[in-house]
């Protein structure tokens, strides 16, 4: 589907779930500075040919503007006129949805999922055990064990992308940047904010945890 044979109301929608959960997160503090981006998918998608809409780049995310998103294509490109910038890091929206089809990806940089990237570099994931929000991710097992990935984080985006590539698990709906932040997606908004909120629990749990065992 091309980008111009959209549905403008789908377009509108689209933006306002973005304003929404925008807002949200930046109640919450999880936008310091500029950082995090925000991105919802619009129209149909085959892996090859896709829209999103995604954060503006170098904006303020706890104000709101007309100027806050703009519309993007498979490579990260404008999909319409505009002099809007996207978010630096698009390309690696453009890989996730390329490789897993979802509807919305939310990226954040906190505090805790700083740390716990960085705890957890050598081992190259992040683990988890028997927590109950592990559920947040339709993983019923009892006592479920997870791993979250955590992935290099460069200056140069492009050289990012290949290791979100190999890294990604198909069971966890989330890459970790290290000493960066967290990407998590899901089916659309709603599923992506679930398990955003889900990861961000579970990296304060896990700090917590080591500050209690380790000596």
């Amino acid at each position: 589907m091309k980008f111009e044979d959209i549905a403008l109301e789908e377009k509108q929608h689209t933006l306002a779930q973005l304003r929404e959960v925008k807002s949200l997160f930046a109640s919450r503090g999880w936008f310091a500075g500029t950082s995090g981006n925000l991105s919802v998918r619009v129209g149909g998608f085959d892996p090859d040919r896709f829209d999103f809409a995604i954060t503006a780049s170098g904006k303020d995310k706890s104000q709101t503007t007309p100027e806050d998103f703009l519309f993007v294509d498979q490579d990260g490109k404008p999909s319409e006129a505009t002099k809007l910038k996207p978010s630096a890091e698009t390309l690696i929206h453009c890989e996730i949805y390329r490789l897993t089809g979802c509807g919305a990806i939310f990226h954040t940089h906190t505090v805790f999922n700083n740390i716990v990237s960085e705890l957890f570099w050598e081992r190259k994931s992040i683990p988890v055990d028997g927590v109950e929000l592990i559920k947040a991710f339709n993983i019923w097992e009892e006592e479920a064990h997870i791993e979250i990935p955590i992935v290099s984080n460069f200056a140069h985006i492009p050289s990012i992308v290949p290791e979100v590539t190999e890294r990604l698990d198909p069971r966890i709906p989330g890459i970790m940047l290290r000493k960066h932040g967290i990407y998590a997606w899901g089916a659309n908004a709603f599923e992506a904010k679930r398990h955003l909120e889900a990861f961000e629990f579970l990296f304060e749990y896990v700090y917590r945890w080591e500050l209690l065992h380790r000596k």
